[in-house]
């Protein structure tokens, strides 16, 4: 695995990230997946392009067929900002609602993370692939947007807030975060299933997650919008941002990434772009 480069000193050398139409030996790979949840595409891969990796970029569904074939080996990490798994043009009481991922897909995935690439995810990425307990466990964490089982345990419908103003402070010490200090950012919130028991906490927030601050996200799948009307949850984690390892895979996931204003925050983006280069050398250690 080649050693990631010093992105400030690259920029400065007038390099154009994410310019490329080949894929160049010895320089970190990063490959983006999006698609399941609308996003603010223009700011958001102008903040990708502000990163400074070479990188390239697939949807759902062809990005459940590109885990199969021998090319994603040649990218160091993978950066998803994806929500797959749910039909939101089905009506969310259907069992239709949810969809299953494909067995061959889920197959590819575990084979690929036993191999070892590094993994960023990234805000709603905690939803994708409802159906798939494996996925969560991955990941480190679910939200659910219908109340459903969590572990084998019965669980509510997780929470939101927009434009949530709050401070977030780094937790332990890890490459990550060394000497970032508090800082404050305007973002969406989840109250959600934190399985704290399986990650390493880097990030956590000055919020209060309880349920009188949050929002039911079925409520608004039924068209009631920053509504908690008959919804109850029980008090939630404020760990905002996490890392762990899944086999030979590191992985590091970040609730920040619900609009521009979050994409434009310069703590964010030096934040993901240590996540990524904390990945893919994580995964190379992993994996000697």
């Amino acid at each position: 695995m080649s050693k990631p480069l010093d992105i400030d000193e690259e920029l400065e050398k007038g390099r154009k990230p994410g310019n490329q139409t080949f894929m160049k030996d010895g320089i970190p790979n990063l490959l983006v997946i999006t698609r399941g949840h609308p996003f603010e595409r223009d700011p958001f891969f102008e903040m990708i392009d502000s990163l400074g990796f070479e990188w390239s970029h697939i949807e759902h569904p062809a990005a459940q067929d590109f885990f199969g074939i021998d090319k994603i080996k040649k990218y160091s990490a993978i950066l998803f900002y994806d929500m797959p798994g749910l039909n939101f043009e089905a009506d969310p009481s259907n069992k239709e609602f949810f969809v299953e991922p494909p067995e061959n897909f889920k197959r590819n995935f575990i084979d690929r993370l036993s191999e070892g690439i590094g993994c960023v995810f990234l805000h709603h990425a905690l939803a994708g692939w409802p159906k798939w307990d494996e996925y969560h466990e991955i990941i480190g964490g679910k939200f659910l947007y219908q109340p459903g089982n969590v572990r084998g345990v019965k669980s509510p419908d997780s929470g939101y807030r927009h434009f949530v103003k709050y401070n977030v402070s780094s937790s332990g010490d890890h490459p990550i975060t060394k000497g970032i200090e508090k800082f404050e950012i305007e973002d969406e919130l989840y109250l959600a299933n934190i399985f704290e028991d399986k990650i390493n906490p880097i990030l956590r927030s000055d919020y209060i997650f309880k349920k009188d601050n949050f929002y039911s996200a079925s409520n608004a799948l039924s068209g009631k919008m920053n509504s908690n009307e008959n919804w109850n949850h029980e008090d939630g984690s404020n760990i905002v941002g996490w890392t762990k390892n899944y086999k030979k895979s590191a992985i590091t996931y970040l609730q920040f990434g619900d609009d521009a204003k979050s994409y434009g925050n310069k703590n964010v983006r030096n934040i993901i772009r240590r996540s990524i280069n904390w990945v893919i050398n994580e995964t190379a250690d992993l994996k000697k």
